[in-house]
């Protein structure tokens, strides 16, 4: 029987990734280059944006969501999912400041 597992974030500045997760450097790493990649409105590279009713970093969080996945689809192997040996699920924040998150998680079996 093949079995998987969705999951979806309910937000547009926030994404799921799978990714390393065994040294937490690589979290600091993906935060700084996206940091640069797409840094807030306050930032003079970034002045035309216009939509900033959250904040410098609302914009850029909405990019950001944009440019990675919002949902996963993972296999399940007898009943656990078939990550590889590092990898974990990251929610990866867009804003600033902590918000209170969602996910959506369907599991199916076929």
């Amino acid at each position: 029987m093949e079995e998987k597992s969705r999951g979806r974030s309910q937000h547009t500045s926030a994404s799921l990734l799978i990714q390393e997760n065994a040294d937490p450097k690589v979290r600091t790493d993906l935060l700084n280059y996206f940091a640069r990649l797409v840094p807030p409105t306050s930032d003079k590279s970034m002045s035309y944006l216009t939509h900033t009713d959250e904040g410098p970093d609302d914009m850029p969080a909405h990019i950001k969501a944009a440019m990675m996945p919002v949902t996963l689809s993972i296999p399940v192997s007898d009943g656990r999912m078939a990550l590889g040996t590092w990898q974990g699920i990251y929610l990866f924040e867009h804003r600033t400041a902590p918000h209170r998150r969602s996910i959506v998680a369907h599991f199916c079996a076929s």
